[in-house]
């Protein structure tokens, strides 16, 4: 599967339907953003931009929570996942979401340390849509909270 990021947005030419991953940004789909980030510090960072972004995000604390909310209507537009996480059990919990056909275009994202080359891909074969390293995530987070998300006052 390639990615290719530009200027913060990011497509996948994996399995998932072009038109899935810019549902959200053009109003006609879902714009819900489900964080699975156990890490305080980058929980924090991406709840402060996106409340700077007046998008909504919804937090999952382990691997029941991220497949119960997913399936709450209207599915999200966006997954965040930390790779190192172990709560959420990332690799599994992409797999099983990936394996439910009614979640197929929710678009998953993983980010994780340098140098983890083994995990990004087995994120990548389980079927996370983009694998980047930390600083990567950290430099495009509002770009990519802006595509999939929503403003709350909009809702």
């Amino acid at each position: 599967m390639s990615t290719v990021i530009n200027g913060g947005s990011w497509e996948s030419a994996g399995s998932r339907p072009a038109s899935a991953a810019g549902a959200a940004a053009n109003g006609s789909g879902p714009s819900r953003i489900l964080v699975a980030v156990e890490d305080l510090f980058f929980l924090a960072k991406i709840q402060e931009t996106a409340r700077q972004l007046g998008v909504k995000i919804q937090v999952a604390k382990s691997a029941a929570d991220v497949l119960e909310r997913s399936q709450a209507p209207p599915p999200p537009s966006l997954i965040i996942f930390d790779l190192n996480g172990t709560a959420t059990k990332p690799i599994a919990t992409i797999a099983k979401l990936r394996a439910n056909p009614e979640l197929k275009r929710v678009a998953l994202l993983g980010f994780l340390n340098h140098l983890q080359a083994d995990l990004k891909l087995r994120a990548q074969q389980a079927g996370c849509d983009l694998v980047m390293p930390r600083s990567a995530f950290s430099q495009n987070l509002p770009a990519l909270l802006r595509r999939h998300g929503q403003a709350e006052a909009a809702e």
